[in-house]
Formats: C-alpha cells, structure tokens, sequence
C-alpha cells in the first residue's frame, strides 16, 4: 500500500521530462489573476502591488506580475486585465439601516436635491401624488416617503399635516424625516397611529403642537416614533427573498460586500433570518438588534451564537439610541439650541433617547455578556453620559477593550475624544454632515462646535481607527465615493471649508471604509485590506481615489463588485 503513490509519482514525472516540460505547474492553481491597473491594498506594509490571485474566494497572491504568475498561474486560471482601472478591498459598511433597504422601492422619494427632488413642499406634494397615481394607490392605504428635510426648504417653511391633508384627505400619510429618527404624519395617518391632542408626549419624545393648541402639528420624533416605526409595513413571506436581494443590489452598486442592520427590532430579525435560510444573501450583513428588542432577541438566539455568520448573516451585537439627530434638534447637549427646539422651545438643549439607569443598566448587562455595543450619540450631553455608564459598567477595568462603537459622535469634544481613545472606544463619524447640514449646524450650534464636527483628524492623531458611513439607504444614498470625499475636502454646498484641521488624506479616508471598518467588525483577519489568506472581497473602480485631484474623489464610479471571488454587480 505504501509503494504505489511512489511509482506513480516516478511515472508522471518520467512522463513530464519525456514530453519536455521544464517549468512545473504551480502546487495552487489561481483561478483569477488581476494584473494592468492600481491595485491597492490599504496594507500599509505592502500599499500597491502589480498583481493579484484569487483562489476559492480567497486572495492567495498579491506581488509583482512575474512573481504572482509564476507562482500561480495555470492553463485554467483566467486573466484579467483592469485596463488603468484601480482595484481595491471592497467597502465595509460601518452603520446603515439595510433593512430599510428592502422597503425603499415602495416609497416616495422626497428629499431635495442632490438626493432627491424636492425643493420646497409643493414639490414634496407633487412627488406623493405623482408616486401614489403611478402606484394606483386606492383610498384608505398607506402613502408612505423618505427624505423630508426641514433645513432644505425655503426658510420658515415646515411641512405639516394640513398641507398633506389638502392633497389626501382619504389616505394615511407618512412622510419620513431624513433623520429617520421621525415622521410627518397627516391626519388619517395620526388617527392611524392613536395621536391627538389629547396624547401625552412620551419621555424622550417629540410630538410638535399647533400653535397655541394642543393639536399635533404631524412631525413626531425620537421616541413617540419608534412605535409607528416598529409597526410600518414589512415585506410578505412570499417577497422576504426577492427584497432581500434588490436591497442587496444597492449597496453592491456601492462596492459594498459587508452592509450594517443598524437598529433592528425582533420580527426584522425573524424575517432576515428567514432570508438568509432560504439562500438569499449575496452580501455579508450584520445585525445589532434594538435596545427594546435585545431581550427577545436573546431568548431566541443564544448569545454563543452571536459573532458568528450564519448563511451570510450574523449578530454583531446590539444597538442603543442615545439622543437624536442634531439637524433635527434632537440631539442632546450641555448648552441650548441657538434656534430653540424642534417646536419652538425656549432655552431647548434636547433630551436623552433613555433615562441614564436604564443606559447604565443596559451597557452592563452587555459587557457582562461581552457582547458588542453600538451606540447612536450626537451632542455632548449625550457622550458624557455614556461615559459615565461605560465607567459604571467596566468599573473594574474602563480601558478594556469592548468592542464598542459610537454612531455619529458627531459634537465631541476633544476632551472627549481622548476619554474615548483612553478607554478603547471607536467612534464612527458622519462627515457628510459637513455638505449637507453645516448650514443648520452653524445655525443651531454655532461655529466653533460646527467646525469640530465629526473631528476625523483628531481621531487619527490620538491614534485611533475611526469609520465613516452613510446612515443610507433612506438618509443618504449609499455612495462611497463621496463619504471619501467628504472626509478628505469637508465642503459644503457653497464649496466652503468646514473645519479644515479636520480634513485627512485620501488613504485614511479609504482606511474609514475597508481596514478601520473590518476592525470594528473584528474581522480584520478576513476582510478590509488585500493580503493573502483574506476574503477576495473586492472593488474595481474606475480612478484611482489616491491619485485623481481630491475635488474630483466624487467622480469615481464603482466598476464591478466582487464577493468571494465572484462578480455580484457590473456597471453597464
């Protein structure tokens, strides 16, 4: 038995010298080399190489050309020549609400330019009624649209239910804030929901008021709104699979292989689960179960099973919402709004999402668990309790690391920001803030905490690895490109500068949404840079973001996405 695989051996290599071959075949075979563009692999060990192998779904090669087909190449492996095109790790998502994703084709799209098409509300009007003709939408359902900006409307303007009941006194409808964190609701939408003059305004809540009535204006936010969110209408059995790929498709559009479920509650989780059973994931998601949910969640899904994919989703941890949005002045913090409060409080500062024993009580139970937290923050009020329950939860050692994440962070301080390098925690900021919002900001906040906004360049100084994101599909459009860009120039619409000691290179940008991003997943073993033994999860763009003008990083298109070695999306 031990003699036979030698007298093969001796005969295929007698059978090799006989037929002339002088050059072996490589042990591993690629099945796909990448050669003939920048290909760039966020190591900062080996930042630009001339070639790539792929093999099983793995990057088994990065090198010089020679090298690489040398060690690689066989009759089989397929050749791919990027023609001056750039290859790069594909991006990582690191907070976006993918299951909104699922939904958003059935939605209006009311935002105002660039993202969408309103400027003003009779345009919001025109886009609802345009979007419920083409639907055939019949009397007595739901209209639902994103996007409603307050800020991009001309000045002292703010939709409200009389102007959506003038255009649907039959129909419920709900009208999104770009936020997410609210809605604008007409009349038999309120009805719908068990909202009237005589409903109490919850902790934590916002239902703004008539003037000089009790009547409900329609914007509710922050915690009088999650239960209207919770309760929206979700994809049927029979569309689970078919919606899961289409909200797939937009973040593969993207050049993203790994997406966010950014606050996901019980029966979302059940749904995409059901999902993934049936084969529907393309992409990698991640699912933070909401701070409301998080119990349920558990009795169903035992915490060893968490961190770990299962058909292409996994639990990466669980989800607090501490404040609210500050354009929507939500947000908490230590001194007033410089406009008052989102229904025309005086002396308005924002108020917390939860009270703080519940926060603390909350943060414990997961680092006891060790589980992952991230937690949505925005004004400093906001940040200095959750440092006070991260102090009381890891009483025994603070600067541990946790695994912990805070979304947004938007007004830190800088005394702040060191606490938060001090005890390990990363911060992953929102630098499209700076286009879209600066103006509201400076309004409502003032220049010197405008200007500190998602302070990305002072998180990289205390050495940190902070993320970037979108907060999309419905905020913000899933464009990468332009999160980069954003990092790299901070311009606002007008072209204007804000807080340029806070701009970083175009490679700590790209960092924010592969290598950095990879960490807070702690999957940093498998994704986020090219190197071999890593996931060939890949982009192919067609510039080069380290090299084109900065000014023109928003240009750059997403040629084709690659999950494992194969092609999920290519441009037409």
């Amino acid at each position: 038995m031990t003699i036979k695989p030698i007298v093969i051996l001796a005969v295929t290599a007698s059978a090799a010298l006989a037929a002339g071959c002088s050059k072996p075949q490589p042990e591993v075979v690629a099945d796909t080399i990448y050669t003939g563009g920048d290909i760039v692999t966020v190591n900062d060990a080996k930042p630009t190489v001339e070639a790539l192998a792929v093999k099983d779904g793995k990057i088994v090669a990065v090198g010089t050309r020679a090298e690489v087909e040398k060690a690689q190449k066989g009759a089989a492996t397929r050749m791919v020549d990027l023609a001056g095109k750039t290859l790069l790790p594909s991006f990582i998502d690191a907070h976006s609400h993918y299951f909104t994703s699922l939904n958003l084709a059935n939605q209006a799209n009311v935002a105002a330019p660039p993202v969408g098409p309103a400027n003003n509300i009779p345009e919001i009007i025109a886009e609802l009624k345009k979007f419920s003709e083409q639907r055939q939408i019949p009397k007595g359902e739901l209209i639902f649209a994103y996007g409603y900006d307050e800020n991009a409307m001309p000045s002292g303007t703010a939709l409200g239910r009389d102007d959506l009941d003038k255009a649907f006194p039959d129909n419920p409808v709900l009208v999104q804030h770009i936020s997410m964190h609210g809605a604008v609701l007409n009349s038999p939408a309120l009805k719908k929901w068990g909202i009237s003059k005589d409903t109490p305004t919850p902790p934590g809540g916002v239902i703004v008021r008539k003037k000089g009535s009790n009547e409900p204006q329609g914007l509710v936010m922050e915690m009088a709104w999650m239960p209207i969110f919770g309760s929206l209408p979700k994809p049927t059995l029979e569309q689970e699979v078919e919606f899961t790929r289409a909200g797939q498709m937009m973040y593969a559009e993207a050049g993203i292989t790994t997406a966010q479920e950014g606050a996901t509650h019980d029966n979302e989780l059940d749904a995409m689960q059901r999902a993934a059973v049936k084969g529907g994931y393309l992409i990698d998601v991640i699912a933070f179960p909401f701070a409301t949910d998080f119990d349920k969640v558990l009795a169903k899904n035992p915490v060893e099973t968490w961190g770990k994919y299962h058909n292409r989703l996994k639990l990466g941890g669980a989800k607090i919402t501490l404040d609210g949005s500050p354009f929507a002045k939500t947000a908490w913090f230590s001194t007033p709004y410089l406009t008052g409060g989102p229904g025309g409080e005086k002396n308005w500062t924002g108020e917390p999402g939860f009270p703080e024993p519940f926060v603390k009580e909350f943060v414990k139970k997961l680092y006891d668990l060790g589980v992952p937290l991230n937690a949505h923050m925005n004004g400093d009020a906001t940040i200095d309790m959750f440092l006070r329950a991260h102090e009381y939860a890891a009483a025994s050692d603070p600067t541990k690391d946790r695994n912990v994440t805070t979304i947004h962070t938007q007004f830190i301080t800088p005394a702040q920001l060191k606490k938060f390098a001090e005890y390990k925690i990363q911060p992953s900021f929102f630098t499209e803030h700076t286009f879209f919002w600066s103006a509201a900001h400076y309004a409502n906040r003032g220049k010197a905490q405008t200007e500190f906004l998602s302070p990305m360049r002072a998180a990289y100084d205390l050495g940190m690895r902070p993320t970037n994101h979108t907060d999309g599909p419905a905020i913000l459009p899933l464009d990468t490109m332009f999160v980069i860009w954003t990092a790299v120039t901070r311009h606002d619409r007008d072209g204007k500068v804000i807080g340029p000691d806070q701009r970083v290179t175009p490679l700590e940008a790209l960092k924010a949404i592969t290598i950095n991003a990879a960490y807070q997943y702690d999957e940093e073993a498998s994704k986020g840079s090219l190197e071999p033994g890593k996931l060939a999860d890949l982009v192919i763009l067609d510039g080069n973001p380290l090299k084109v003008d900065p000014m023109s990083i928003k240009d750059i298109k997403v040629v084709e996405t690659i999950k494992e070695g194969k092609t999920i999306y290519k441009a037409k």
